[in-house]
């Protein structure tokens, strides 16, 4: 070779080098650019936090949001095994007519929120009409390129009400979610990663109805970003269904319901539930350690709630087993994917400090306000001295305390179910953690207030008790179905004998019932014809009995009844 070709070669050689080099550095600063943010979508407002803020669970389990919008699309056949009955009859024919119509973006879309809303997810409108793109009690993040979605507090903590047939819904934050069926959102989530929509290749089911929906990809998103974010979602549920599986051997729970702790049992502390828990729909059994469904709680007037008549805090739980507010909030969020190592504590603490003042609404219907006045007394005689004096003042005798097991006889599943065991594993949550006493800004404005005698976030609440916690009755009427539970339709049969109340009903409508103070529970659809949960009494843990004899008011006259049901809507 010739000593110019020779430098010929050489210089192509440097020159490609260069261009490698070149190439490298951009894809470097591309990758940086794009994967390396981490933060939270910001919000105007306390409430738009509360409804869309992130906790930080979303970097654990945060779902690229235009695949959360495809999952509908793509198993909705999963999806109609699971809430057939709440989804639009033509759903499975409108998901199966799309022809690639750009023009039907918009359309793709809005079915994909009918799949959500069947399983009682609810959306807000855009001040031009629109739907959001996400429901409330989703966050939003960015990270590792992609906008994340995944729960948060308000998703258990908002519902609707509908104060008369063909009134408009109305939305209460802080309010039992008792429309959201988390149950079968957990199986769906658990089985559409694994089972797609019964290709070999889930990833390719994905890509074509995340275009279906928002248009082509680009050439990385398409065959690099998205197939890799879908495998790591398939591998984070398949992660979930080892550790969280467990519910799919209980009793369905229906709407407006979860087990909290043996979540926590499984999800924080290694419980084998594989082994221990024996499946209720093949075997009709349960082990009585193993079931705490409960209906999730209102959130209001946090505030209150630290201090009861003798000084002490409330004890706080179904059960009572915390006093401490903070700790409570901070083991909820584990229902968020908002664990130890990934927990924005700042956006909890805003949370938490919002919590404190947020009002329960007015009953949206007219009082009979002579009504009430005659029911204001027998309150104060047979309901004051555990519940508290009225809606706003929580003062009473034993207003946060624990009534023992033997005397309130109310089924016992949920206290079972908080083992002596399982507080002591708790004792060793956060213990490594840490808290920096700091204020910070919170959104809308208000500064969060840093209590400085906390050195660590360890739980140091947690007990075992042997009954369950009087609680106030602040915005109580919007509060159904009733007990701990959730085993008592409404107020009315809760001022009855345990013989006397529906062993059967339905669950999940919003609808207010005119007169027994709950929501509509003898129609197995409501007025958009989904279809209800039936609850049924005789299922373990759904026990409807106690809190009942003279000393609870079951033995009032009807007409005593009916007055005291008229002043418990002013609370």
């Amino acid at each position: 070779m010739a000593m110019g070709e020779l430098r010929a070669v050489k210089k192509t050689l440097r020159w490609l080098s260069y261009t490698a080099l070149a190439l490298i550095v951009i894809a470097l600063a591309y990758g940086v650019a794009r994967f390396a943010p981490n933060h939270p979508q910001s919000t105007s407002s306390a409430e738009e936090h509360f409804k869309y803020g992130s906790l930080g669970g979303d970097q654990f389990t945060g779902i690229p949001v235009k695949l959360w919008q495809a999952m509908p699309l793509v198993c909705a056949n999963t999806l109609h095994e699971l809430a057939g009955g709440r989804l639009p009859k033509d759903y499975l024919d409108r998901v199966a007519q799309y022809y690639g119509d750009e023009r039907d973006h918009k359309s793709r879309q809005q079915l994909a929120r009918e799949g959500y809303k069947a399983l009682g997810f609810i959306y807000e409108k855009t001040p031009s009409g629109e739907e959001r793109a996400l429901p409330v009690g989703m966050s939003r993040r960015h990270s590792l390129g992609l906008d994340r979605t995944y729960l948060n507090c308000a998703v258990c903590h908002t519902s609707t009400v509908v104060p008369e047939v063909g009134d408009a819904a109305q939305l209460v934050l802080g309010m039992p979610a008792n429309l959201f069926n988390l149950y079968d959102f957990e199986q769906f989530m658990m089985r559409c990663m694994a089972e797609g929509s019964g290709s070999r290749i889930v990833q390719l089911d994905f890509i074509a109805e995340m275009e279906s929906l928002y248009g082509r990809l680009n050439t990385v998103d398409k065959h690099i970003v998205y197939p890799l974010a879908i495998w790591a979602l398939q591998d984070t549920m398949h992660f979930l269904a080892n550790v969280a599986g467990f519910s799919q051997r209980q009793p369905h729970w229906g709407p407006g319901r979860n087990d909290t702790f043996t979540n926590n049992k499984v999800f924080l502390y290694g419980y084998d539930w594989r082994s221990r828990i024996p499946d209720w729909h093949s075997t009709g059994r349960v082990n009585p350690d193993d079931i705490g469904i409960v209906d999730f709680p209102s959130t209001w007037l946090q505030g209150k709630r630290q201090h009861r008549d003798d000084g002490q805090p409330m004890q706080l739980h179904w059960d009572g087993n915390n006093s401490k507010v903070e700790e409570r909030n901070l083991n909820a969020a584990v229902a968020t994917s908002s664990l130890p190592a990934t927990i924005d504590y700042a956006a909890l603490e805003c949370i938490e400090q919002w919590m404190e003042t947020l009002e329960p609404p007015r009953y949206p219907l007219p009082v009979n306000q002579p009504l009430a006045a005659q029911g204001e007394p027998i309150y104060r005689r047979y309901c004051a001295d555990c519940h508290g004096a009225s809606g706003r003042d929580f003062s009473g005798q034993y207003v946060g305390h624990v009534t023992h097991i033997d005397e309130i006889k109310t089924d016992r599943y949920r206290l079972d179910n908080y083992t002596p065991e399982l507080a002591l594993n708790m004792a060793t949550t956060y213990t490594d953690t840490v808290r920096t006493a700091r204020d910070h800004t919170c959104p809308g404005g208000d500064t969060y207030q840093a209590d400085s005698a906390e050195r660590n976030y360890r739980y140091t609440h947690y007990r075992k008790t042997r009954g369950y916690a009087n609680a106030p009755l602040d915005g109580v009427w919007a509060r159904a179905p009733y007990l701990h539970n959730g085993s008592v339709p409404t107020l009315w049969h809760l001022l009855q004998p345990s013989a006397l109340r529906p062993k059967q009903f339905y669950r999940g409508n919003n609808l207010l019932h005119p007169t027994e103070i709950g929501f509509e529970y003898r129609f197995a659809t409501n007025s958009q014809n989904q279809t209800l949960f039936l609850f049924d009494s005789a299922i373990p843990g759904n026990g409807n009995w106690g809190h009942e004899g003279k000393a609870y008011g079951t033995e009032l006259s009807d007409s005593e009844k009916y007055a005291l049901l008229e002043y418990l809507k002013t609370f």
